[in-house]
């Protein structure tokens, strides 16, 4: 599945991503907010994320823009299981922070979760990164008063965050923010 935005190409992970992937996650101030990526993010590390089966439920994208070269590899963002619940999840790389990227994409997951059914997502942040918080905040999750120690690969280390939801029944659409286009057979 691909989804365009304003600014941004949402697609798949394809294999030969991994080099631009092992680029843009080769920062501990990237992965160190994430739950589930090692620090240090190594080559290894990439081909594996970058050859990952896609699950259509749950589905994880590259954040690309367009230009005329191609297209650059900025971020991802996606969703997937946590327990019973259904979690989003984001990374975008320094060079591109506090452009709108991260808040663009994630609201463009959030109405595909609700295209494919999923009628809430949660969402946490790590204490020390509030600009996340704010993002969610942005997207449409409302924090729930809920935090707890949770465990990053990257920090190898539990640390404390804070619990936001989202009720994807409330969304309301943005007009003409993107398109979802199946993926070609």
């Amino acid at each position: 599945m691909f989804t365009r935005t304003q600014r941004l190409l949402l697609r798949p992970g394809w294999p030969e991503d991994w080099r631009a992937l092992a680029g843009a996650m080769n920062d501990e101030g990237i992965v160190c907010n994430l739950a589930r990526a090692p620090w240090p993010y190594t080559d290894q590390d990439a081909r594996e994320f970058a050859n990952r089966e896609q699950d259509p439920l749950y589905p994880v994208f590259f954040l690309t823009l367009p230009g005329d070269q191609g297209s650059e590899l900025i971020g991802a963002c996606g969703i997937d299981k946590c327990g019973d619940d259904v979690e989003l999840g984001y990374w975008v790389a320094r060079p591109h922070w506090g452009k709108g990227y991260a808040s663009e994409a994630g609201r463009a997951v959030a109405d595909i979760a609700a295209v494919l059914g999923h009628t809430r997502l949660v969402a946490a942040h790590f204490a020390d990164n509030p600009a996340s918080g704010r993002v969610l905040e942005k997207i449409g999750f409302t924090a729930t008063g809920g935090s707890v120690m949770r465990y990053s690969k990257g920090r190898d280390a539990k640390a404390m965050t804070y619990e936001f939801a989202m009720d994807l029944a409330a969304l309301t659409p943005e007009p003409a923010s993107h398109e979802l286009q199946p993926l070609a057979a």
